[in-house]
């Protein structure tokens, strides 16, 4: 009887699939030959960016997840309460700070930050190290440096990503149940912690078992990571800068400019400080350092790689905080400085 089944919708199929084909060969023949040639001009640029941010992002999330894997081997509960302060504005600035400690840039902080919720970083602690991380750190800091010199760019770049960071952090720190913002999964894995380290490993041992966790969080965060790509990708592709360049000319819609820039471009924090370089002198001040101070903090892979972290409403306040924050500053800096 299956077989019969099978033979009555063979013919029927292969019509569909002839009609399909016959269909897609009359439409190819009726395309201009130049949309083909344009097609295949957005596919390399396409291929270009992607593979620009790809190569950017990835030595970064190697090395956040291995930090995320010595982090789960080598530190203790214990040491974490020992080390962050219990109050939520003490919290805060330790955990801003803690970003001068890992060099790590966006894309490699939230795994890291996600172990350290493991072990128990204070919320507050957590959310401004997460938002710090990426300017804060000494390869950044050089970076910036080498593009704009040690000079008000670069102290300003530190100071308001610092106070951004902290002041997050602090609102976040009204929240008392670590389980109303982190994903249910992570908050389970806190609440029963069955992934300790026995203190009788050797040495050899909890190297191991750190690769083993880096391995794991890589490819499980790199998923996130090339999604994000993927789309930063696209629209770069398919949306004009040329277009975006030519209506951020005003103090105001410069920095909202810039702010979409930030978001859309999704550089790394190692590089993107040479990138700002080339907008100086066609946009404001204020609109360039507010590029500097948000795309760090919020871009569309960091967006995804958040959400395995945080809940939804957690993660819009994640975004929003540093976004109005950044924006005010832009504003005040290209009428203080115009």
């Amino acid at each position: 009887m299956e077989t019969a089944t099978s033979s009555k919708h063979l013919p029927r199929n292969l019509i569909l699939a002839t009609a399909i084909g016959i269909l897609l060969i009359v439409s190819i023949s009726m395309t201009p030959a130049g949309f083909f040639t344009w097609l295949g001009g957005r596919l390399n640029v396409f291929s270009t960016v992607f593979l620009g941010i790809f190569v950017e992002a990835v030595p970064y999330l190697l090395l956040g997840t291995l930090a995320s894997g010595l982090v789960e081997v080598f530190l203790d509960r214990d040491q974490m309460g020992r080390w962050i302060s219990k109050r939520p504005v003490a919290a805060a600035v330790s955990g801003a700070f803690m970003g001068m400690v890992f060099p790590v840039c966006e894309c490699g902080v939230v795994p890291l930050v996600r172990r350290l919720f493991h072990k128990g970083l204070p919320l507050s602690a957590g959310i401004s190290f997460l938002l710090a991380a990426p300017v804060l750190n000494p390869i950044v800091i050089l970076s910036t440096a080498a593009a704009f010199g040690w000079g008000q760019m670069l102290f300003l770049r530190v100071g308001l990503s610092l106070a951004i960071a902290v002041v997050t952090g602090i609102i976040f720190s009204v929240e008392k149940e670590a389980g109303n913002v982190l994903r249910p999964a992570l908050t389970l894995s806190i609440e029963h912690d069955h992934a300790q380290t026995e203190s009788n490993d050797s040495f050899v041992e909890k190297i191991r078992k750190a690769l083993l966790i880096t391995a794991d969080e890589f490819f499980e965060m790199g998923r996130y990571l090339i999604m994000g790509i993927l789309l930063a990708a696209t629209l770069q592709t398919f949306i004009p800068q040329s277009v975006l360049l030519t209506i951020g000319s005003g103090p105001v819609l410069s920095v909202l400019i810039m702010l979409g820039l930030a978001i859309l471009l999704s550089i790394c924090s190692t590089v993107d400080a040479f990138v700002a370089l080339g907008f100086v002198g066609t946009f404001s001040f204020g609109s360039v350092l507010s590029f500097l101070v948000f795309g760090p903090m919020v871009d569309i892979k960091s967006v995804l790689m958040y959400l395995q972290v945080f809940k939804r409403r957690p993660v819009f306040y994640i975004v929003a905080i540093p976004f109005m924050m950044s924006l005010l500053s832009g504003l005040l800096f290209n009428y203080l400085l115009p």
